[in-house]
C-alpha cells in the first residue's frame, strides 16, 4: 500500500481485495488501530443501523401490560 498526502493529512490507498473483503465503499467510516509498533489493523466501523441490529440480541420481553411512565421513573 502507498501513503499519499491529502491536504494536511496522510492517507493510505487500500487494495481492492481488502476493500471487497471488508465490504467498504467511498464515504464509509473505518477504524485504524495500532496493533504493534510497525503494524496496523483496519476494520469497517459499525453504522448506527448495524449497531442497533447487534444490540437487539439484548432485548428482553416486558411484562404484559407494562407501560413506561417517565414521571414515575424520574421520581426515583
Amino acid at each position: 500500500m502507498q501513503v499519499i498526502k491529502v491536504d494536511d493529512s496522510l492517507a493510505v490507498l487500500l487494495p481492492k481485495a481488502l476493500v471487497d473483503e471488508l465490504g467498504i465503499k467511498e464515504g464509509d467510516d473505518v477504524s485504524v488501530l495500532s496493533i504493534a509498533r510497525d503494524a496496523i489493523a483496519v476494520q469497517k466501523a459499525a453504522t448506527r443501523a448495524e449497531f442497533l441490529k447487534q444490540i437487539d440480541q439484548f432485548r428482553f420481553p416486558l411484562p404484559e401490560g407494562y407501560k413506561f411512565d417517565r414521571d414515575e421513573a424520574n421520581e426515583r
